[in-house]
């Protein structure tokens, strides 16, 4: 589909076009780490004092409001360049409880897509948790279930939530991840993400294993860029679609970063840790959805404009300072595409 020459037909969220004589429908799917979506209700079961009215952040309802819509906004717009409407299924991580979801669907730029919440508690020391939002009318939840992700020394984070249903029509499983952050430095962690990328992995293949043909999206802030071992080897996802050996997983965001493009800055650079990695179903199927392009939404008003961290994320703090931004990561979907007979 190099050049869209006609467009016939918007129809909710996925648009048909022609292309080169032949009709097409596109559809959206993305993940978005929200940074530290808490609600201002002091938990005595996690570590989330900062973000209450008493705590450092001095966390209250105004700040918990602005930062709802902020996060509507940035929800309502992803994708929009392709696919107006947006995603019809975003996984989100930092989110403290269903509640905070409840109030975020409610948000008026969200209201109208009737976003439906998978969501779990997991064991997370802090509280936060990933989440699953999707438009029903487009994609109808058949199956989901957590993996708890045993760590040593009893450390505690974040469940692997896969999520199965009919994407319009055909079987499909999104995996929403945010395995264990870099604490401690890149080196002494990484043992961590290795083992959540191990965990994955065996879903994978259970999946494949019950159909070799299986579509499968793994979405998440992996705290690892495409070209760690975590993801390289543990996950096994290869970023050259060409040279893909028996169900090894495709990662589209390897040539990104190999190209500079990022998620979020550190240290005076970019790293790519939000990645969209599929199945090679997604690649080689004649009937059915299959893979068009990946993206990562980086709009002007998402990214500083002035002071030390210009390009970077805008976030909503800074150290205990409220910002009024949005995240300290940027958001990325996939651009899914079917022939239309």
């Amino acid at each position: 589909m190099k050049k869209i020459v006609l467009l016939l037909l918007l129809v909710c969220n996925f648009l048909l076009v022609v292309a080169q004589n032949n009709t097409y429908k596109l559809a959206c799917v993305a993940f978005y780490n929200i940074e530290n979506l808490f609600d201002t209700i002091n938990s005595p079961d996690t570590h989330d004092s900062e973000f209450t009215p008493e705590g450092s952040k001095k966390w209250n309802s105004e700040k918990y409001y602005q930062k709802l819509d902020n996060m509507a906004k940035v929800i309502s717009e992803i994708g929009t360049d392709n696919v107006p409407g947006g995603p019809v299924v975003i996984g989100l991580s930092e989110v403290e409880n269903r509640l905070v979801l409840e109030d975020l669907v409610k948000r008026p730029l969200l209201l109208s897509k009737n976003y439906q919440i998978i969501h779990y508690e997991s064991p997370d020391e802090r509280g936060v948790d990933v989440a699953l939002l999707y438009q029903p009318h487009f994609f109808q939840v058949t199956n989901s279930k957590v993996f708890h992700l045993e760590l040593p020394e009893n450390d505690k984070t974040r469940d692997l939530l896969l999520v199965s249903g009919m994407f319009d029509g055909e079987m499909m499983h999104f995996m929403v991840d945010h395995w264990p952050s870099r604490g401690g430095g890149q080196k002494k962690s990484a043992p961590k993400r290795n083992l959540a990328g191990m965990n994955v992995r065996k879903v994978v293949d259970s999946l494949l294993n019950e159909n070799p043909n299986s579509k499968i999206v793994v979405m998440g802030d992996l705290n690892d860029d495409p070209v760690d071992e975590s993801v390289l080897v543990h996950l096994n996802a290869n970023g050259n679609k060409k040279k893909l050996t028996d169900r090894q997983l495709y990662n589209p965001m390897y040539e990104k970063y190999k190209k500079g493009i990022g998620t979020l800055g550190y240290n005076d650079a970019w790293n790519l840790f939000d990645q969209m990695i599929i199945s090679q179903a997604l690649l080689n199927d004649k009937t059915g959805y299959v893979f068009f392009k990946a993206v990562v939404h980086n709009k002007k008003y998402l990214l500083n404009t002035t002071g030390e961290y210009e390009g970077y994320p805008h976030r909503t703090f800074s150290g205990d300072a409220f910002l009024n931004g949005y995240s300290d990561h940027l958001p990325v979907y996939l651009l899914l595409v079917k022939e239309i007979k």
